[in-house]
């Protein structure tokens, strides 16, 4: 690809072309630093001679050749036409050289000669002085010479360059590297990000531009890695071998740290220095590191590895002695693998501390990592991998949970520090690993001589407390220290508080009588909430407490508020967390599809390389969302991927058994889903965190139970659900009512259903709002509405087709396609303009009507007459242009506000 130059550059060549035309001699020298396009500009004027009709002469100046006398008027002669040229004589005798000269000016007498030489700072001795002799005596002669020069690599001779300075017809053009505007002037068709990033990544330098467009992608690959590599080798070894240490060093790189580093001198280090940031190669921001990671990568990849281990070594040392930050220490710490020196790890852990409050997780981790190897015991090494746990939740969630192997296998051997169970406590809880989490508590009580909630008496554990982070819950939430843990909500941060805190207490949910303040506190906490390393846990516990105690809608949009800051923050581990909350409040909408995208996206997205605890409870939601929609076959692809063994232990370890055992139900394995929902809740109880808004697992095993014919069993499990707590809560309240209503004769099945179709109405979960009307309109048809059951069932069709449960459309209306109208049926809502015409109390009418209520039992809900009923039908009927009740949209609630 050829990146032209400016139209000064080209008019000044074109000039001076013009003027050897007619008789003027000329000479050019091209400057530039490496890469800048001395080489690719010498040759548009040696083509642009050539099509003008001149004789153009090409040689090249090698450091290779440069030992070798006249090679470079050799290749002159061996490009002029036969015999044009004398044979060059070695004693370098003036006469052959005026000999030569008048040769050249004789070839020009038929037509220009343009003589073009590239790198004048490699030609040999000899073949110099001819070409300064030509140059003395060919000032009337119709001859052009043009040669390059890097304006940081002068040549051996110092006279050539002097007595042509003097020379009147000397011109001097310096190529400069590309400015923003002219990289985006060549390139129009590129946005002006790509030219800023080209133009950062390339200094303005044209052969790394040309070497950036020619990779494939945004990023710089091999084609650029070689460009700087190119670029390194035209400076001469001595640039190239303090590039090296320019690389190792990175932003340490003055001139006086790698003068003591390579045993340059000062002198030679700042001269590198300067050819190299001539180059576009070093970063423009002040610093003295290379413009681009690719370019340092592409230097530090050709080194030898052990000399590159040695140079870190040094690096270390020399950025330690210096006084340089300890984030700075340890990345050469990192590339020699050397941790000898006693401030070793100190400065290791120092930095690993500051690159977690940076966001520079991969650095943490890995000096982390190198800490935790180096460590001479297994206590200081199970501390660190607990560290390294938290540091990888934030990218790699199943990194995060094998990292806790270490510190739990020191545990159960009895050498793990009481500094180190506090932190391993609260990163075993944050994962959900409930059992694990407790009995580490247990082990740092006994061992530190008192409760977990006792007061700490002056002079115990000077300096950090071990059980210091283990209350650190959001203090937005309500404070109740009484009772079991479901009972005891999130308490205040601090040392001064003290309080029997159970593991599963991270999980919980307020008391009732705190439940509505509790949900306006995390919401107000929600909206001024930002992501960062202190405040996940707080954020979640918050969105966890909006989802299971206000509602899914109103928990939705603050979940993907929240995934979107962790997606934007290229935090895997968060985007997991988040959008499991998302998946969870889409399930309990009943928006199948979209809790079942949500819930693929995050499983392709996070690494989960051996399963991981909190992956899982992610693939429990995607299993239960297939198994409602109908498709077990994917259910069991999900299902069949391993997980870990500590999945059982863990709160989301329950999701996870549910989804199997919802699995199982739908495919007629009644007894292995009874089990699961068993296992469920005796983990609930056993936590304290039975309650049904969690996790309704007593109306799983009474759904299982009647499928297995023990109808006596399942009306115990939905009695004691219906008269415990949350029983009041719409979305418990009307599952519990649809099973219950099975167990009952047909009139009184018919109500109980009816209840249920309210509750789950204003529940807001519409899979189940289609499960209970489909149940009442068989009811209806059973009891001779078959009117009443039409609307119903065609209502329940229609939501289930919204939710993706295409097996319950089946069941609901087997055949129907709804493609066309049914007899009386309008196939899409209602313009929104009549719509708005109802009045409020039209709206309520007409929406219980929807949902299949007759006039009567309307009346009794809104505590209005029939008459009254009847004449806001009447009403509706007219405003909406309908015949009558069965034209009512089935979609009619999309249109309106909830009202019921």
């Amino acid at each position: 690809m050829v990146l032209f130059r400016r139209a000064e550059e080209l008019s000044l060549s074109h000039a001076l072309l013009d003027g050897c035309a007619e008789g003027n001699a000329g000479l050019l020298l091209i400057e530039g630093a490496v890469g800048c396009g001395k080489s690719e500009f010498l040759e548009t004027v040696a083509a642009h001679a050539e099509a003008r009709g001149a004789v153009v002469l090409r040689a090249i100046g090698t450091a290779a050749e440069r030992c070798h006398p006249l090679g470079v008027l050799r290749q002159l002669a061996a490009d002029a036409p036969a015999g044009a040229l004398p044979p060059a004589d070695e004693a370098g005798r003036v006469e052959a050289m005026q000999v030569f000269a008048a040769a050249v000016r004789e070839l020009s007498a038929a037509a220009p000669v343009v003589i073009c030489v590239d790198d004048l700072h490699h030609v040999d001795e000899l073949s110099s002085r001819y070409l300064l002799h030509l140059a003395r005596g060919a000032r009337q002669a119709r001859v052009l010479l043009v040669f390059t020069e890097s304006v940081h690599e002068r040549g051996d001779d110092p006279l050539l360059r002097t007595e042509l300075l003097r020379l009147p017809h000397f011109v001097r053009l310096r190529l400069e590297r590309f400015t923003p505007e002219a990289v985006r002037a060549m390139l129009p068709d590129r946005t002006e990000a790509e030219t800023v990033r080209l133009h950062r990544a390339s200094g303005g330098n044209p052969l790394l531009l040309r070497s950036l467009l020619q990779d494939p992608g945004s990023r710089p690959g091999d084609a650029y890695a070689q460009a700087v590599l190119a670029c390194l080798h035209r400076c001469g070894p001595a640039t190239t071998e303090l590039a090296e240490a320019i690389a190792v060093l990175d932003g340490l790189a003055g001139a006086a740290h790698l003068a003591r580093l390579t045993g340059a001198s000062e002198a030679a280090a700042a001269r590198a220095l300067a050819a190299l940031d001539a180059a576009g190669l070093l970063a423009d921001d002040g610093g003295h590191g290379f413009c681009h990671p690719a370019a340092r990568a592409a230097v530090l990849d050709r080194m030898d590895p052990a000399a590159r281990q040695a140079l870190h070594r040094e690096a270390a040392l020399l950025a330690r002695a210096s006084g340089a930050p300890d984030t700075a220490v340890a990345d050469q710490l990192l590339g020699a693998r050397h941790t000898c020196e006693e401030w070793a790890l100190p400065v290791l852990r120092s930095a690993a501390d500051q690159y977690v409050a940076d966001g520079a997780l991969d650095q943490a981790a890995a000096v982390l990592q190198l800490a935790r190897e180096a460590s001479p015991d297994d206590a200081r090494r199970a501390e660190l991998a607990v560290k390294l746990s938290v540091v990888a939740g934030r990218t790699d969630p199943a990194a995060a949970e094998r990292h806790l192997r270490e510190p739990l296998a020191a545990l159960a051997a009895g050498t793990l520090g009481p500094h180190a169970m506090g932190p391993l406590a609260r990163a075993l809880a944050a994962q959900g690993r409930i059992d694990e989490s407790a009995d580490v508590l247990e082990r740092l009580a006994a061992g530190s001589g008192r409760h977990p909630g006792a007061e700490r008496r002056q002079g115990e554990f000077p300096g950090d407390d071990p059980l210091d982070g283990l209350s650190a819950f959001p203090q937005w939430a309500a404070s109740n220290r009484r009772g079991t843990p479901a009972e005891a909500g999130p308490l205040p941060v601090g040392r001064a508080v003290r309080t029997a805190v159970h593991p599963a207490a991270l999980w919980a949910l307020p008391v009732e009588s705190e439940e509505g303040t509790a949900a306006q506190a995390a919401e107000l906490f929600l909206r001024g909430a930002t992501l960062a390393e202190g405040t996940v846990e707080p954020v979640v516990q918050a969105l966890r407490t909006l989802l299971y105690l206000d509602g899914a809608a109103r928990a939705l949009p603050w979940c993907e508020s929240f995934l979107l800051q962790a997606t934007q923050r290229g935090a895997a581990g968060w985007q997991a967390v988040f959008a499991g909350l998302l998946a969870e409040a889409r399930m309990r909408l009943g928006d199948l599809r979209g809790a079942a995208q949500t819930a693929e996206g995050v499983l392709r997205t996070v690494p989960a390389r051996g399963g991981s605890v909190l992956l899982s409870a992610v693939a429990g939601t995607l299993v239960r969302a297939r198994t409602a929609m109908g498709r077990p076959e994917e259910a069991a692809a999900v299902l069949s991927r391993p997980v870990p063994a500590e999945l059982t232990a863990s709160i989301h370890g329950l999701g996870y058994l549910r989804a199997r055992g919802q699995y199982a139900l739908a495919t007629s394995r009644f007894h292995a889903a009874l089990g699961d929902f068993l296992d469920v809740g005796r983990h609930m109880k056993r936590w304290g965190l039975d309650r049904p808004r969690l996790l309704p697992w007593r109306t799983d095993a009474a759904e299982a139970l009647l499928r297995l014919g023990e109808a006596r069993q399942a009306e115990r499990f939905l009695a004691d659900q219906l008269s415990g707590r949350d029983a009041a809560d719409p979305w418990v309240r009307g599952m519990s009512l649809r099973l219950r209503a099975s167990l009952r004769e047909p009139k009184e099945r018919q109500a109980m259903l009816a209840k249920a179709v309210d509750d789950l109405h204003r529940s807001g979960d519409q899979y189940e709002l289609a499960r209970a009307m489909s149940d009442f309109g068989q009811v209806l048809r059973e009891l001779g509405e078959p009117a009443r059951a039409a609307m119903v069932n065609r209502r329940a069709w229609h939501v289930a087709r919204e939710c993706g449960a295409e097996s319950l459309c089946v069941k609901i209306l087997p055949g129907h396609t709804g493609e066309g109208a049914d007899a009386g049926e309008t196939a899409e809502t209602p313009h929104a303009d009549l719509v708005a015409s109802l009045s409020e109390s039209e709206k309520r009418v007409a929406l219980l009507a929807v949902h299949g209520h007759t006039n009567r039992e309307i009346a009794q809900k809104l505590y209005i007459t029939v008459s009254t009923v009847e004449q806001h039908l009447t009403r509706v009927y007219r405003k909406l242009e309908i015949p009558g009740r069965q034209a009512l949209p089935v979609d009619f609630h999309l249109g309106v506000a909830e009202f019921v």
